[in-house]
C-alpha cells in the first residue's frame, strides 16, 4: 500500500479474552474479522462528544456495511460506567447498531494509547492500524481512506465482502424509555380538568402527557421512530429538557430540546402540532467564543425560561456554553462559557463549563449542574458564576457534608424546591441530593434509584425521572446522611518534567484534501490550565499546532486543556469540492516529575 495513506505498519493489539461484548452472539476477534476494515470507536456514554460520533458514524456504517464493521470499544471515565448492565442500557439508550465491547479496566486505551473520548482506530483488512483521529467531525476523512484502501485490497484479494456481525438486541416494551425530562402543564394550557406532567421520553423519541400520578398515558406527541419533520405528525431524537413559555408569548405552549437533532422545537399543546423550530447550530453559527466561533453539533440538553432576562436559557451539553434564545426571533446568544470543557468560576464569558445537563431558576439566580465536573453551579443574573460543588473534571464520589467536601457523580438534573433548598438528580451515583444554601451543606434524600436524570414538583411531592427504569417515582423521604469517599477517575496519568514543554498536536490532511489557508490560518490550538498556575507562561492561543510551553515546578499535578481545529479542504480533483473542520478537547491529566519528559503528542488525525 502506499506510504500516502498510512505510516509504519502496526499490528492491531488484540482485543481481550473475557470482556463482556454486547450486539453480537459471541466475542469477536482479529483474526475472525481478517478481511473486513475495522473501525473502533473508543466512546464513553457519559460524554455528548461521544454520543455525536455514534451519531457520525451512521452513515459510514450504512455506506460500507459489506467490508466495514464498526467495534464500540466502551472506555469509562466514571464508576458506575464499568457495570455491563449500566452499559447496556446506554447502548439502548443511544440506538448503537455495532458491537460494544465493555472495557472497564481501559486495557485497549493503553494498547492504542488513546488519549481523549472519542478517539476512532481505523484497522485494515490485513490487521494493520492505518489512521487514528481523536474529535469529532472526522468521518468523513475516514470514508475517503476506506474508499482508497478498498481498492487496494480489491486488488490485491485481501479484501472480503459479506454480511456483518452485528446482532440487534430485543425491544423491551414499556410506557415509558428513557425518560430524560418533565414540567407540569396548568390546565389552562391544556383544556383538560387538572395539571397533567409532560415527558420527555427520549427512548421513544416522543413526549408523552400523563395524569399526575404518572401512571395513566393521555396521549402521546411524536411518531415514535428518530427524526425530525415538523406539523401534526412531528418526529423527534431523543428529546431532552422541557420549557412551558408564558401564555401568549408565540403561537406555541412548549420549547423541546430535541437533544439529538440539536434543535430546539416549538410545541402547540391544543394539538400536539410543532409549529416553529430553532435551529440552534445555525444560530450560533457566528458567535465568538475563545476557539473562533461555536461547533456546530450543541447537543441542548435542558431549557427553561428565565424571566429575568426575557429569554430561554439552554444547556447546550455538546459544546459546553450556557446559552440565552429568544424564541420569538430565534436569536441566540452565549450566556456563559468559553467552549473550553473544564471547571472555572468567574464572570460568566469567561467561565468553563463541562457538559452542563440540568437547569432550574430561583428569580435572579440560574442553578445548573455540570456533569462531566460533577458540580452543582450558580449564575446570577449580572454574570458572575460560581461552583458551590464539585472540584474538577476527573473527582467525584457520593459524600455528603459541607459543599466544600461533598461529591457528586455525573448529575444530569436540577430541581428547586419550595424552601430554597435545591435538589439534584445525582444520575451515576442513582440519588437525589439536597443542597442547602444556608448551611452551605448536601444530603441524600433518596438511593437505590436507576439512573435519576430529572426531578419535578407536584404539590408537595418530588417526582423523579427513574431514567434507567423507565418510570416515574416518588422517592422515600429524607434519609440519613449518606457518608462515602472522594473518588478520582482511573485514567492514565501522563508524567511530564517541570520546565520547557513542547506540545505537538498532529493533523494530517486525508488523501485528496489539503489544509484550507484562503482565509488565513486553517488550524487553532488554544491551551488552559487547571491549576492556572500550572502553566507558568500562562494560557496559549494561535494557529501553530506545535508550541513551547513552560510548566511550573511548584505544581505536582494538574490538567492541561487542549483545544484543536483543524479545517481541510478537498483537492482540485474534487467533482464536488467541500471543506471540513476537524476540532477535539483533550483534558490531559498530568504529573510533573523531574524525569518526565519534555514533550507531549497528540493525534488529531494521522
Amino acid at each position: 500500500m502506499s506510504d500516502s495513506l498510512h505510516g509504519p505498519r502496526v499490528r492491531a493489539p488484540q482485543y481481550p479474552e473475557g470482556g463482556r461484548w454486547f450486539n453480537t452472539d459471541h466475542p469477536l476477534s482479529h483474526a475472525e474479522l481478517r478481511g473486513r476494515f475495522q473501525l473502533l470507536d473508543f466512546w464513553t456514554f457519559c460524554c455528548a462528544n461521544c454520543l455525536h460520533v455514534i451519531d457520525e458514524l451512521r452513515p459510514l456504517e450504512e455506506k460500507y456495511a459489506d467490508i466495514l464493521t464498526v467495534i464500540g470499544v466502551h472506555s469509562p471515565k466514571f464508576d458506575h460506567e464499568r457495570s455491563d448492565a449500566a452499559v447496556g442500557d446506554a447502548i439502548e439508550r443511544y440506538d448503537v447498531e455495532h458491537p460494544v465491547l465493555n472495557d472497564p479496566d481501559l486495557h485497549l486505551w493503553r494498547q492504542y494509547a488513546v488519549r481523549a473520548w472519542p478517539t476512532l482506530v481505523l484497522v485494515d483488512p490485513e490487521g494493520y492500524v492505518v489512521a487514528q483521529a481523536a474529535g469529532e467531525g472526522q468521518t468523513s476523512a475516514l470514508d475517503a481512506m476506506i474508499a482508497a484502501l478498498a481498492a487496494e485490497h480489491e486488488a490485491k484479494g485481501t479484501l472480503h465482502r459479506g454480511a456483518g456481525v452485528f446482532v440487534a438486541p430485543v425491544p423491551q416494551p414499556t410506557a415509558l424509555r428513557f425518560p430524560a425530562k418533565a414540567i407540569v402543564l396548568p390546565p389552562a394550557r391544556t383544556g383538560r380538568d387538572e395539571e397533567t406532567l409532560l415527558v420527555a421520553d427520549a427512548g421513544h423519541h416522543q413526549l408523552v402527557e400523563l395524569d399526575l400520578a404518572g401512571e395513566q398515558v393521555l396521549r402521546r406527541i411524536g411518531t415514535g421512530v428518530r427524526g425530525r419533520t415538523d406539523g401534526p405528525t412531528p418526529s423527534f431524537a431523543e428529546p431532552g429538557g422541557l420549557a412551558l413559555l408564558p401564555p401568549g408569548y408565540t403561537d406555541y405552549d412548549v420549547v423541546v430540546a430535541d437533544t439529538a437533532n440539536h434543535l430546539l422545537r416549538g410545541v402547540r399543546l391544543s394539538d400536539g402540532a410543532v409549529v416553529a423550530t430553532i435551529d440552534l447550530a445555525a444560530a450560533a453559527a457566528g458567535l465568538a467564543t475563545i476557539t473562533g466561533t461555536v461547533p456546530g453539533v450543541l447537543s441542548p440538553w435542558d431549557v427553561v425560561w428565565w424571566a429575568e432576562i426575557g429569554s430561554l436559557v439552554v444547556a447546550a451539553a455538546g459544546v459546553h456554553l450556557l446559552l440565552a434564545v429568544d424564541p420569538a426571533d430565534g436569536s441566540v446568544r452565549i450566556l456563559a462559557g468559553t467552549t473550553v470543557e473544564g471547571l472555572r468560576d468567574g464572570p460568566a464569558l469567561d467561565a468553563w463549563l463541562a457538559q452542563p445537563s440540568g437547569l432550574a431558576v430561583d428569580g435572579n439566580q440560574l442553578w445548573f449542574v455540570d456533569s462531566e465536573t460533577s458540580s452543582l453551579r450558580s449564575l446570577s443574573v449580572d454574570g458572575e458564576l460560581i461552583t458551590v460543588v464539585g472540584e474538577g473534571l476527573f473527582d467525584f464520589g457520593h459524600v455528603d457534608g459541607h459543599a466544600i467536601e461533598a461529591r457528586l457523580q455525573h448529575p444530569l438534573g436540577v430541581t428547586l424546591l419550595a424552601d430554597g433548598t435545591v435538589a439534584i438528580a445525582d444520575t451515576y451515583n442513582g440519588a437525589i441530593r439536597r443542597y442547602d444554601p444556608w448551611t452551605a451543606t448536601v444530603s441524600t434524600l433518596a438511593t437505590d434509584l436507576a439512573e435519576p436524570s430529572g426531578a419535578v414538583l407536584v404539590g408537595e411531592d418530588l417526582v423523579v425521572i427513574e431514567s434507567a427504569a423507565h418510570r416515574l417515582v416518588r422517592p422515600v423521604p429524607r434519609a440519613d446522611l449518606v457518608a462515602g469517599e472522594p473518588m478520582r477517575t482511573p485514567r492514565p496519568v501522563t508524567d511530564l518534567a517541570p520546565g520547557t514543554l513542547t506540545l505537538r498536536v498532529r493533523f494530517d490532511p486525508p488523501p485528496g484534501r489539503k489544509l484550507d489557508e484562503r482565509f488565513g490560518p486553517s488550524t487553532l490550538l488554544t491551551v488552559n490550565s487547571s491549576p492556572p498556575g500550572l502553566l507558568v507562561s500562562g494560557a496559549v492561543e494561535g494557529p501553530e499546532l506545535t508550541v513551547t510551553l513552560e510548566l511550573s515546578d511548584e505544581v505536582d499535578e494538574g490538567v492541561l486543556h487542549i483545544t484543536a481545529q483543524a479545517a481541510s479542504c478537498d483537492d482540485d480533483t474534487a467533482e464536488n469540492p467541500a471543506c471540513y473542520l476537524a476540532r477535539q478537547d483533550w483534558g490531559v491529566p498530568v504529573r510533573l516529575t523531574p524525569d518526565g519528559p519534555h514533550e507531549l503528542s497528540l493525534m488529531l488525525l494521522g
